[in-house]
């Protein structure tokens, strides 16, 4: 049974307070938290955008799998090489030979950031055979982000799958709750009424509020039509991270913001994603539609006007 530190651990990563964890001291080398915490907060390091730093948090002669695996996700996230996708591929055969020292947790671990990594490589495939997907699988951690790519490529049905088969042995934990919501925000089902009250219900928790959480609920408010309560979730969200804007965040407000009364606004907030995050979804994906259309444009024959003769 894990430790109540280790509980509110998880509970912060997954809710994504990842700034808190980045900014919590670890335990004693001794504990038997202190791997499991230090997995946690080398993960929240990577998901603010501070991959580099996970060098330094991570001795280099650390023989544990985990570490290992989260140490070359993040040289993966920071150098784009593929040679740290190769020691992934390495650890993920290693952990299943007969004589390895590793736990079943730190098994299931490590298949989470490789299969992150592959993902992130667009390997899909790869990062879904790793994960185990759409197999007996009894890692809720696992599932969280097979249900996340599943929702990547367009394909709710298969990630509802997993929730649903999920729920034949896993506790109704908090981890559960976020992988349900997480399939309505992308469904729509009961009119986002589910996951708004989940985010809602977290939001009230101060331990575990985040501005992933404002910005999620941001987003369901956006689907739901209530656009002014949608801007002051992404405000808010902004001013918790004092006045840094996420990508996710700021591709909510060019939304938010081009749903609204002044377009100008619109147009000056685009101007800031497509400045900081070149490389996010949204960008690419209008970027590719007006490439698509300059293309179809230059082949389209404007036909002779048309003069009417005499009768």
């Amino acid at each position: 049974m894990e430790s109540t530190d280790l509980y509110n651990v998880r509970q912060r990563f997954f809710l994504g307070a990842y700034k808190s964890l980045v900014e919590q001291g670890l335990p004693d080398q001794s504990s038997e938290d202190y791997v499991p915490i230090l997995f946690y907060k080398a993960r929240a390091h990577i998901a603010i955008g501070d991959a580099e730093s996970v060098a330094s948090l991570i001795p280099e002669e650390t023989e544990n799998f985990a570490l290992k695996a989260v140490s070359s996700l993040a040289n993966y996230i920071s150098t784009s090489n593929d040679a740290a996708l190769e020691e992934l591929r390495d650890l993920c055969v290693e952990i299943e030979g007969d004589d390895v020292e590793a736990t079943e947790r730190e098994k299931g671990w490590v298949r989470v950031v490789s299969g992150t990594a592959f993902a992130r490589a667009n390997e899909v495939e790869e990062a879904l055979e790793t994960l185990g997907a759409e197999s007996t699988t009894e890692n809720l951690e696992v599932v969280a982000v097979a249900v996340q790519i599943y929702l990547s490529i367009h394909r709710p049905d298969l990630a509802r799958k997993e929730f649903e088969r999920a729920k034949h042995w896993a506790e109704d934990d908090l981890l559960l709750q976020l992988i349900e919501s997480t399939i309505g925000l992308v469904t729509g089902k009961d009119g986002y009424s589910d996951s708004q009250s989940f985010y809602t219900e977290q939001l009230a928790n101060p331990s575990l509020s985040s501005p992933h959480l404002l910005t999620a609920r941001g987003v369901t408010r956006l689907l739901r039509g209530e656009i002014q309560e949608a801007k002051s979730d992404l405000e808010e969200a902004v001013a918790q991270q004092g006045g840094h804007e996420d990508a996710e965040t700021l591709a909510a407000s060019v939304v938010a913001g081009g749903l609204g009364p002044k377009k100008g606004d619109a147009e000056e907030t685009w101007s800031r994603l497509i400045s900081a995050y070149p490389e996010h979804p949204l960008v690419t994906g209008v970027n590719a539609k007006a490439s698509e259309f300059d293309d179809l444009a230059a082949k389209f024959k404007v036909p002779p006007l048309a003069i009417p003769t005499a009768a």
